[in-house]
């Protein structure tokens, strides 16, 4: 008797363990639990990759439940149905709207519910409340991505024509801008120095007057002087300083420049050295400012170094003085030829200095004692003959009449 007890007593405890296993795996799919839940209907009318039975539920980026189900429409073969289970508390409106999420990059997606601001419950079809999802809400990246490739080709096939017109436009473009990349890149280092731009920007050199000068005038010199802009050939009139690797070539150095163009530098040196020989109050770069002087002309014959063998700045000018009236006084040549102590820029540039200096001396000198020996013009100054020291006592001369003219 008494084992027939225990054996009955075994039995019940048995039946107790796979009742508490059934409701735990009950409590586990969603049909129970601690708290009550609602089932939904979700409607897609698109294929929905990566949804499984499981799937989270989110409402307003909050799990709710989760879905309990996944199937076809067998009336409707393009539609998916999925039940969800969500606690009971959700407020799941007729305005909530359903989308698909992709959970990472290689996880499936959840369901992701939007609360809305209808106070209306959803009316039950049948025996649950069904929510429809918005059309292509299950669509991936990857088949968007496809279906704009497929946009765009067909796009392009409708305008071949145009495309494969402005590919050919395009190539007789850069044929173009091939056949004159000499020009662009002038056109744009042009524009660099304009802008201050360049590695080598910085490096702008200038002349410099001529110094040992002699005594300056103990008086005013009988002559006022012009010194127009100097002409030059078209290699010297840019702010490039030339070198001569040949006789018969001339080549520009790459990164240093002048300060400015070469004649305006002359010129304005040349001034500066007759200004520190004292005779400031009487040279002027202005025609306007002195209508009656002598004029100094300057014509840049060579300005530049020779790199054929040991370096040498050279430089020739012609200088001619002309009068008021346009004549020529004189005329002189002026080659001055100095030493560089290296091949570096700035020693060019230091024996171009040296040899200017020697020239624009020799210029000094020679105009100062070409115009002090002209002789003056005494009638330029010299009264009319007869004419009385007093003028109060002379009789104006009579207007002339009108009609005799």
């Amino acid at each position: 008797m008494e084992t027939r007890a225990r054996y009955a007593l075994i039995g019940f405890f048995i039946l107790a363990v796979l009742g508490a296993a059934f409701g735990f795996v009950y409590w586990l799919e969603n049909k129970g639990g601690f708290g009550e839940r609602q089932t939904y209907r979700l409607q897609f009318e698109s294929a929905v990759p990566g949804l499984y039975v499981g799937s989270a539920v989110l409402f307003n980026g909050i799990r709710v439940g989760d879905v309990t189900s996944v199937s076809l429409n067998p009336a409707q073969p393009q539609q998916v149905l999925a039940t969800i289970s969500v606690m009971k508390d959700t407020p799941i409106r007729e305005d909530t709207v359903v989308n698909v999420e992709q959970q990472g990059l290689t996880g499936g997606v959840a369901v992701t519910l939007t609360g809305g601001t209808s106070t209306e419950v959803i009316p039950a079809d049948g025996d649950l409340a069904t929510l429809v999802a918005p059309p292509n809400v299950g669509r991936d990246w990857t088949q968007s991505a496809r279906d704009a490739f497929q946009q765009v080709d067909k796009i392009l096939d409708e305008n071949r024509v145009p495309v494969q017109e402005a590919i050919k436009n395009i190539e007789v473009f850069t044929d173009a801008l091939a056949r004159n990349s000499d020009k662009v890149d002038g056109i744009l280092a042009g524009i660099e120095r304009m802008t201050g731009g360049g590695k080598d920007a910085s490096l702008l050199y200038s002349l410099k007057p001529a110094t040992d000068l002699p005594p300056a005038p103990s008086a005013p010199p009988g002559w006022k002087l012009t010194v127009p802009e100097p002409s030059t050939l078209l290699a010297y009139n840019t702010d490039k300083i030339m070198t001569r690797p040949a006789p018969d070539e001339s080549k520009p150095l790459n990164g240093p420049r002048w300060s400015d163009s070469l004649p305006i530098l002359v010129q304005a040196k040349l001034i500066e050295t007759f200004e520190n020989a004292g005779y400031t109050d009487d040279i002027t770069r202005t025609l306007g400012d002195f209508p009656d002087s002598d004029q100094l002309s300057i014509d840049i014959r060579r300005f530049d170094i020779s790199t054929d063998g040991d370096p040498n700045a050279t430089i020739v000018m012609l200088a001619k003085l002309q009068s008021p009236a346009g004549g020529v006084i004189a005329s002189k040549k002026f080659e001055v030829t100095a030493p560089a102590e290296g091949s570096d820029p700035g020693d060019y540039v230091d024996a171009m200095r040296a040899a200017f200096q020697k020239v624009a001396l020799g210029i000094l000198d020679w105009t100062t004692e070409t115009l002090a020996s002209v002789p003056a013009d005494p009638a330029a100054d010299a009264p009319p003959a007869n004419m009385p020291d007093d003028f109060g006592d002379v009789p104006m001369a009579p207007e002339p009449d009108a009609s005799a003219q």
